[in-house]
């Protein structure tokens, strides 16, 4: 058994439940992590496969590790979820079923040491790939104070993110801002005082919005689930959990899309655009957590579970 295992994955029986391909199948799990999602299929379907993506050589060599007693039943592949559905690499081999987990490992908080949990002083990094150009402390001490509001304020929904970006530019005038703890202190000590007394940590968002700024996170998304419901064989499922609203929001509004019948503008005197529904949706609203998830598994509070079914293939 493989004994450095820190992250628990959510909701394991209900993606089970809707995504378990009748009689085996082939399963891609675009956001391996420690494979703990994999690991169930793998446990419980004997006749399936599955590639597991994950662009951390680091978390992917755990996954690995875990799933090598299933032998070639399980792939486990170094890539961005966006590069591997847009170059996908067997036109022969449809998925039965995808799923993307997007809550970041609870691996990259505890032993990732880069500085994206605000409780350590780790160096202020973020990124997913090292390979990636910029890093988190790129943005905190070299993007002008305007454009790091709006990144705070964008992608983590934070509404004191004027605030915080005013207390880092002074800052950082004296010298770099190097550490997670540093950043952590630096907002603590610029929102108001009932801030800090909220049911979040106050660093919480502003420590969201940079991991999505450096690992580009919504452009992935965004693009990965059209490139993913492309290569997807038809009666196959799609399943995304998503952990905040902006991602929520993405895969609500491409499910919705490709759930119409008629793309034409509503004042449109009849139809003329040719469309047709390519999705069933499965879960009209999104599958939550149970209490007894959440108390056991607090991280998963946030959890929101879509799926849909691919019922046509978008041309013929």
């Amino acid at each position: 058994m493989v004994m450095n295992i820190v992250h628990t994955s959510v909701m394991r029986e209900e993606v089970f439940e809707y995504l378990a391909p009748k009689g085996g199948g082939f399963l891609v799990d675009a956001t391996l992590g420690e494979g703990g999602h994999s690991e169930l299929f793998l446990e419980r379907l004997p006749g399936i496969s599955v590639i597991g993506l994950d662009a951390d050589p680091e978390i992917l060599a755990v996954a690995n590790d875990r799933l090598r007693r299933f032998g070639s039943r399980f792939e486990g592949r170094r890539s961005w979820f966006n590069t591997f559905f847009r170059n996908y690499p067997y036109p022969e081999r449809r998925p039965d079923s995808i799923l993307f987990d997007l809550g970041i490992s609870l691996y990259h908080f505890e032993r990732s040491r880069r500085g994206f949990s605000f409780r350590k002083s780790e160096p202020l990094d973020m990124r997913l790939e090292k390979d990636l150009e910029i890093d988190a402390a790129d943005i905190v001490n070299e993007y002008p104070e305007d454009e790091l509001a709006d990144i705070i304020y964008r992608f983590g929904e934070e509404r004191f993110s004027r605030r915080i970006a005013r207390a880092v530019a002074i800052t950082r005038k004296s010298g770099p801002i190097t550490t997670s703890m540093e950043l952590a202190e630096i907002i603590i000590r610029s929102v108001p005082p009932s801030y800090k007394n909220g049911p979040i940590h106050p660093a919480t968002r502003t420590f969201q919005a940079l991991r999505i700024a450096v690992n580009g996170e919504l452009a992935r998304l965004e693009s990965a689930l059209a490139d993913a419901l492309s290569i997807l064989a038809v009666g196959g499922r799609i399943g995304v959990i998503s952990f905040h609203s902006l991602e929520d929001r993405i895969v609500k509004t491409f499910f919705r899309e490709r759930n119409k019948s008629c793309t034409c503008p509503p004042d449109a005197p009849i139809c003329i655009c040719g469309g047709r529904k390519i999705v069933e949706i499965l879960t009209k609203k999104p599958v939550r957590p149970s209490e007894a998830e959440t108390r056991d598994n607090p991280p998963s509070r946030s959890a929101k579970f879509r799926v849909a079914e691919k019922i046509a293939e978008e041309e013929e």
